[in-house]
């Protein structure tokens, strides 16, 4: 009886952690589709407007940004993020300062968290330059100098 008891045990335990790897392998492959109405950079990359699709890399902690003509890609690391307001739609959200855009978090629409971009130096010093002269012009400069921008994606 022991046997039998020790095998169903085994038998379980090895299908929940079969589902989950299947699950985990699931949502890192999932690739969230958008298309971008505007040139944006990721990093120190300008990307043009166009289709792209976004994948998370999660050996990186990283995602790849492609156009789906395969033209232009770039890399950047990520890290996770949680809802802040319920958003089940695919997305992805880019920061807008003046005409610059850079993408900050992509949300595949399944997940609670998303992937949040490291900025880049470039971004950094965009904010930095528009919360000096915003707080030269007025005493009480705004904490959040950039426009969110969302566009809707779709999973694949």
């Amino acid at each position: 009886m022991k046997i039998k008891g020790f095998t169903m045990l085994s038998l379980i335990v090895t299908l929940v952690l079969g589902t989950a790897l299947v699950a985990n392998a699931q949502s890192t492959g999932m690739r969230v589709i958008a298309n971008v109405p505007f040139e944006f950079s990721v990093g120190y990359k300008a990307l043009p407007a166009g289709e792209y699709s976004v994948q998370s890399i999660a050996s990186a902690n990283g995602l790849l940004i492609q156009s789906t003509d395969g033209k232009t890609s770039a890399l950047r690391l990520s890290d996770a993020t949680g809802r802040i307001k319920d958003k089940p739609k695919a997305h992805l959200v880019f920061h807008r300062y003046g005409e610059r855009y850079f993408l900050a978090e992509v949300w595949n629409g399944v997940d609670n968290t998303g992937r949040q971009l490291l900025r880049s130096q470039e971004e950094r010093a965009i904010e930095s330059e528009l919360r000096l002269a915003s707080a030269r012009e007025n005493a009480h400069a705004p904490s959040v100098i950039y426009e969110t921008v969302e566009v809707v994606a779709i999973l694949r």
